[in-house]
């Protein structure tokens, strides 16, 4: 049998005059891109620039909302009403829209970030907040979540869902992640990594700390490049799966490829 996955990265994550990771580079080994909107990362000369590069590597465009939390770079919880969810993700996802129109693109998914990414897998306020603003604003937007609170509530509306993978993290035996701030939550041996990966893609199952195989629908890997030898560790995932047959395409052609 042959699998098809789509390969995705956060990029634009710099601020100003401070950068982080070679997004150039990475771009030579991705599909798509979930590009920062300037909350938690990334400004308007830097979402430019991005989406520019994405354009010219054939990289999907995607938005990364997140928190409205710069100094923590969107990884710390913030006590948002459901409504500024929706307003602040509505915002993000509008300022990338403009950038991929001037660039001859459009946004094609949207993957919230950080604390934010984690609390819509659990918090049904939150997720149906980013859903409003989703169906609102595109519904052909896809919505790219872990399993749980938003990937049910974008299908509940009909909005398409990619699941995705994330194989460099630990995850509980719920089907969730390990937070950050737990040890062992992100895992740095480069061949764990790739293993890991490959059985998330061909076997649809990721081993979690409890020591149970916990099911995954990967549409999409994510290939963090923000982390030390990230762009070697990004390569190596490529590398692997490739070898196993595996085929890469953007998120919206694996999604028509399954019928989702």
């Amino acid at each position: 049998m042959t699998h098809t996955v789509d390969l995705v990265a956060d990029l634009g994550e710099g601020f100003g005059a401070y950068t982080m990771g070679d997004d150039e580079a990475l771009l030579e080994l991705l599909t798509s891109a979930n590009v920062a909107c300037g909350f938690h990362a990334g400004d308007p000369r830097i979402m430019d620039t991005t989406v520019r590069q994405c354009v010219e590597k054939g990289v999907a465009v995607g938005a990364h909302p997140s928190f409205p939390d710069l100094v923590g770079f969107g990884r710390r919880a913030m006590d948002l009403t459901p409504d500024e969810v929706r307003t602040d993700v509505l915002y993000q996802v509008g300022a990338l829209q403009a950038f991929a129109v001037a660039h001859g693109t459009r946004v094609r998914h949207v993957a919230p970030h950080g604390r934010l990414g984690n609390l819509v897998a659990v918090r049904d306020d939150y997720a149906r907040a980013v859903v409003d603003a989703v169906a609102a604003l595109d519904p052909s937007l896809i919505v790219l979540a872990q399993d749980g609170e938003l990937a049910d509530a974008a299908r509940k509306r009909g909005l398409r869902v990619g699941i995705v993978g994330i194989a460099d993290r630990a995850y509980r035996d719920d089907g969730t992640l390990v937070p950050r701030s737990e040890p062992g939550a992100v895992i740095h041996d480069a061949e764990e990594i790739a293993r890991r990966t490959l059985r998330m893609v061909t076997e649809g199952v990721i081993r979690s700390v409890g020591g149970r195989d916990v099911p995954v629908d990967c549409d999409t890997v994510l290939l963090h490049g923000d982390t030390p030898g990230a762009l070697a560790l990004a390569a190596r995932v490529r590398e692997q799966l490739l070898a196993a047959g595996v085929k890469f395409a953007a998120l919206d052609e694996v999604l028509d490829a399954k019928g989702a």
